[in-house]
């Protein structure tokens, strides 16, 4: 059971990324400078939100899998699935920081380079959870095969 929300969990959280990545972003990249920052901004947080905590609870399941099943398929999936913290906070949040601390009235060309760079590296996001998802769906079909 633990295997399976695992799976469940990692694929709500691809199904987060990857709506940022084909709908949302794009849509905030259309607006102007002003517009695209304080749309960011709020957006951001509630996401981030919502996918950190998804990530823990699928790692965690995942490692619940493992434990109760030996498959280190399941472990596997877990950290690769917790992989996302780090990169969060490593290679993002630095950009992060700098958009948060703009103010929407000073936001200009640079801020709209951010917006676009934060983009392509939330990519790695939906990416990372994709694989996951993938070994946890693995890790299940060698539970039924």
């Amino acid at each position: 059971m633990f295997g399976l929300l695992a799976l469940l969990t990692a694929s709500v959280f691809i199904g987060a990324a990857i709506y940022i990545n084909i709908a949302e972003q794009p849509a905030r990249l259309r607006l102007d400078h002003r517009s695209a920052l304080a749309e960011w901004v709020p957006a951001y947080r509630r996401g981030f939100e919502m996918q950190a905590s998804l990530a823990i609870l699928s790692g965690l399941l995942g490692a619940a899998a493992w434990w109760q099943t030996g498959n280190a398929l399941w472990g596997l999936g877990a950290a690769v699935i917790i992989m996302n913290w780090p990169y969060t906070l490593y290679v993002i949040m630095p950009i992060n920081k700098r958009l948060e601390t703009t103010p929407a009235d000073q936001a200009n060309g640079e801020t709209r380079e951010l917006i676009t760079r934060w983009g392509k590296l939330h990519a790695g996001r939906s990416a990372l959870g994709a694989v996951a998802a993938v070994i946890y769906l693995a890790a299940a079909y060698a539970m039924i095969a």
